[in-house]
């Protein structure tokens, strides 16, 4: 039963991180800013025992994904991201896997052939390539991943990738049981470029959607929402939250993750949503000051779906009053007190 095997997922993680995968366990094969792979142990208490379909509108590194497909791999899976290069990279990593893995082992092999100077030469030069087909914009996605700086992923307004070479000694470019294990587990995933509202528009009473976008900045320093040409800002914030109400109506299970900003939390704090405050350590950071440990919001809405079952719970009107509680014993009642003519 998937509820046995979401406790038993639950019972192998710890208050601070979740136990180590099996060689064969999906797992994120990217490097992704605000990935949610040590607050797996809070994320899967607030996933509900018992739904339908999973969405994650805000796909990103997947690491809350990977977990519940190692739990329960036959669940149907509806996943979306606005980046049209990470969605071709999952695309690829699903369907076109072993000609992705000769790509990646040829840009491993070349890499790591190379000096300092000529890493760097070739890192600029796979940046500013165009490749079409998705197991080469795939190879390019991964290969800029596993050697940028500190693994970010930032893109210019025009859309263009603009991190610059990072110094690793020894990349893991090619890490072949990884991608086969995220093979199988996106193997019955529905995967699709567009917007989180279209993502999400389809879930109905009893799916569960969850929410990672773009970490609303905690001051104008620590801005990170440049994911596309276009940034995550304060009105697709309300927009999430107006998604959120429509699916709490509809019934559907919610979970976000974001900053503990105080608008964020107003926000979600006005509508009766359930607030809670984690630790969290950032370690993909432009500046290493800012690697440090910092707390995520997580909103829920079990609360309001408690709620509005029972406003939708019809009225049984009380039944008379009997003597054995049966209609037999209301007649018997009945003859007893009544005056004779």
């Amino acid at each position: 039963m998937f509820e046995c095997r979401m406790a038993s997922l639950r019972q192998r993680t710890t208050a601070g991180a979740p136990s180590a995968p099996s060689a064969s366990a999906p797992r994120p094969f990217l490097k992704w800013a605000g990935g949610k792979q040590q607050l797996l142990p809070a994320l899967l208490e607030a996933v509900p025992d018992q739904y339908e379909r999973y969405f994650e509108p805000f796909i990103g590194g997947g690491a809350l994904f990977f977990a519940l497909a190692h739990a329960e791999t036959a669940h149907a899976s509806i996943l979306g991201d606005a980046n049209a290069e990470l969605i071709a990279t999952y695309e690829a990593v699903r369907s076109d896997l072993e000609p992705l893995v000769l790509r990646l082992r040829r840009l491993e092999r070349a890499y790591l052939a190379q000096d300092s100077d000529g890493r760097a030469a070739l890192y600029y030069r796979v940046r500013e390539s165009r490749p079409r087909g998705r197991a080469a914009i795939a190879a390019r996605f991964i290969f800029l991943n596993k050697t940028c700086y500190n693994g970010l992923y930032r893109v210019n307004s025009r859309g263009l990738f603009n991190v610059p070479h990072g110094r690793y000694r020894a990349p893991k470019i090619l890490d072949r049981g990884v991608l086969e294990a995220a093979s199988r587990a996106l193997a019955s995933a529905e995967l699709a470029c567009r917007d989180f509202e279209a993502t999400c528009a389809d879930a109905r009473e009893g799916d569960f959607v969850y929410f990672d976008p773009p970490f609303h900045p905690l001051s104008v320093t620590s801005s990170f929402t440049q994911y596309t040409s276009t940034s995550f800002g304060w009105a697709d914030q309300e927009r999430l939250r107006a998604a959120i109400d429509r699916l709490t109506e509809r019934g559907v299970h919610v979970l976000l993750s974001d900053s503990p900003h105080p608008r964020i939390v107003d926000l979600y704090e006005s509508g009766g949503y359930e607030l809670r405050r984690i630790p969290a350590r950032r370690a993909i950071n432009s500046k290493a000051a800012g690697r440090g440990a910092i707390d995520e919001l997580l909103v829920g809405n079990r609360a309001l779906l408690a709620r509005r079952r029972s406003l939708s719970r019809p009225t049984i009107p009380p039944s008379p009053e009997t003597d054995d509680g049966s209609a037999r014993g209301t007649a018997a009642r009945r003859r007893r007190t009544a005056r004779p003519r």
